[in-house]
Order: C-alpha cells, then sequence, then structure tokens
C-alpha cells in the first residue's frame, strides 16, 4: 500500500473549509453586500442613499474616535461601540438631536440584521439596542395668513411661477409627499375622474387622491403652458428636465423667505401636515385621511386628529371646570 501525501490537495481542502465560516472583512464590502441586497428587495432609491449616508456618517464617526477601519472589521463592531461610539457620541459630542440619533440607529440596526441573518457576522450589535426616547412635539403647519403669503409670492407671467403656484396648491390639495410629486407624469391625471394617481409612493402601494375643479382647472392651464417636452414627467424645469426633489425644495424654501415665515420651517412636509390640519377642521374622519396620505399605520393619522379636531375643544366649552369659579373684578 502506497503512503498517501501528507498535503491535501485542493478537493481535500475544499471538503476541510465547506464548513467554516468566513465572516466579511471589510466595511466597504459589507456596504456592498447590504446595498445589493436593497437593491434586490427593490427598495426605493431614495431608501438606499439614506442607509448609505447614515453608515457612511457612522464610519466617519468612528474614525474620527480614532478607530482605524483599516484593521477593524464589521464583526468588530459591538453593543458598547454603538452605545458609547454612536449614540453618546452623537448626543454630547456632536450636539446632534434625538431624531437624529434614531434616524443613524435605524438605518445601523438594518445594516447589521443582515449581516448577521446572512451570517457576514458572529453577532449582532443591534439586538438590544433600543431607540431613545424623545418628546413628542407639536406637528408644525402653516397659519391661513402664511399661507396666503406664500401663495402670493409666484411670479404668475413666468412659466417657473406658474409651475410653483401650482405645485404647491397640489401639495395643498392632495398632502402628498415630495417624492411623490416628482414620480408624477401627465398620464397620472385622471381629468374625467377628478383624480390623481400616485404610484411612488413610499408603502409601494398605488392611491387615488381626488382633487377638486379648481386644483384641476389650474392644472390644466399648467399643462397647456408646458406644451410637449420629452420628459413624461408633470413638473419639469424651464429646459425641459424632470424637476427634481431637492429642486422643488429649493422653491419652497425660497418662497418662504420672502413671504418671511416665522415660526416654523416652510417645507413641502410642512405642507403635507397643514393639509392633514385643515382636513381634520373641514370634518375629514380619520379613515378619510389615512387613505388620501398613504398611511399604513394609523398612528399619524390619530395624532392630526387628536391635535387639530374641534370635537374635543367644543366640549371643553361645556365641561370647563373654572366654570365652578366664582367671578372676581381684577
Amino acid at each position: 500500500m502506497t503512503r498517501r501525501k501528507n498535503a491535501l490537495n485542493d478537493a481535500e481542502l475544499s471538503i476541510v473549509r465547506k464548513n467554516k465560516q468566513s465572516y466579511v472583512e471589510a466595511f466597504k464590502d459589507a456596504l456592498e453586500l447590504f446595498e445589493k441586497e436593497c437593491d434586490l428587495r427593490n427598495l426605493r432609491p431614495y431608501t438606499i442613499k439614506y442607509y448609505r449616508n447614515e453608515i457612511s456618517a457612522f464610519l466617519t464617526h468612528l474614525a474620527e474616535q480614532g478607530i482605524k477601519l483599516t484593521t477593524f472589521k464589521p464583526g468588530n463592531v459591538t453593543e458598547e461601540h454603538i452605545k458609547e461610539n454612536v449614540i453618546l457620541y452623537m448626543r454630547n459630542t456632536k450636539g446632534s438631536r434625538i431624531v437624529s440619533i434614531n434616524t443613524r440607529l435605524r438605518a445601523l440596526r438594518s445594516f447589521f440584521n443582515f449581516l448577521y441573518r446572512e451570517k457576514h457576522i458572529p453577532k449582532n450589535p443591534m439586538v438590544n439596542i433600543k431607540l431613545l426616547k424623545d418628546r413628542k412635539r407639536v406637528i408644525p403647519t402653516f397659519t391661513k395668513e402664511q399661507l396666503n403669503k406664500l401663495f402670493r409670492q409666484p411670479e404668475l407671467k413666468t412659466f417657473t411661477g406658474v409651475r410653483d403656484y401650482t405645485i404647491m396648491m397640489m401639495f395643498l390639495e392632495t398632502g402628498i409627499r415630495v417624492n411623490e410629486l416628482v414620480g408624477l407624469t401627465l398620464a397620472d391625471v385622471r381629468w374625467e375622474d377628478n383624480l390623481i394617481c400616485i404610484r411612488n409612493a413610499k408603502s409601494y402601494r398605488e392611491r387615488l387622491v381626488p382633487i377638486q375643479n379648481e386644483m384641476k382647472n389650474q392644472l390644466k392651464k399648467y399643462v397647456a403652458i408646458r406644451g410637449y417636452v420629452e420628459s413624461n414627467s408633470l413638473f419639469v424645469t424651464i429646459d425641459g428636465t424632470a424637476l427634481t426633489r431637492r429642486g422643488i425644495q429649493n422653491r419652497i424654501e425660497k418662497y418662504g423667505v420672502l413671504a418671511d415665515i416665522k415660526g416654523v420651517r416652510c417645507s413641502c412636509h410642512t405642507f403635507r401636515h397643514t393639509f392633514a390640519k385643515l382636513s381634520v377642521q373641514q370634518g375629514a374622519n380619520i379613515f378619510e385621511l389615512q387613505a388620501i396620505l398613504g398611511h399604513t399605520s394609523m398612528e399619524i393619522v390619530k395624532t392630526y386628529v387628536n391635535l387639530f379636531g374641534t370635537d374635543v375643544r367644543e366640549s371643553h366649552k361645556k365641561f370647563s371646570p373654572i366654570k365652578v369659579l366664582e367671578r372676581r373684578d381684577i
């Protein structure tokens, strides 16, 4: 019987190594794997960008604290790193708001959950990490006076002025998100039914939102002066290209400065909050509001109803406890 060779050949080595766990070595590779997974799940580009930015900021903060990323691997991250080098560092050193810290934690939770689930790291550092408690603040909305000031700002003798006026009307009429508005095409306007089809929705669920005649007539005026352009987007630039999310935000912020809006951030999302407030005050119920806003959960919609509903205020007139006090002249 011939003596076997002591050194294993490639086939034998593959058997030995078959069950050996190989963890991801670098954050760059881990992020590429995660982004590929996000793409396979068909997440929105905006969501993938959010993950990329938050994870990149996390790595930047680690480097600022003297952690060498050339030797520090994804599998080296522990629960203590998240507590000390993320939460405490952001709160005490960077002065970040609670909402910003929670935004970072949500991104890291998705990132490390994926790495652990796919066996790219030995332990999940986020398993016991909870979001920070934050005070629930009053939802910012425009007053009627501020709305009228804003709508007086666009120059209606220009294409951009008519377009921006129409966009602000759309925000106020439908409560649409800015990403949803950017995704609107000419075909999404159901003229005969007085409806807007919102396809680029956050929840991935298309929905139909009603518009009234005033909004419909304004859209017709805008579309008439928009004319034919190569882009299918409903709202376009003066060059005929699709208007971007950042472009719309910049225009709204500009009108806020021109209108001298104080006490509230002049943003697209403030229009959404204002739509909810005015709708509730005009009698919209919780189910109607949820359908139009496109929320999958009732929680945020309940907040709008509780904050802006008139039922409690009207009832308070009847049961106000100070009615038992004797009047005194002051």
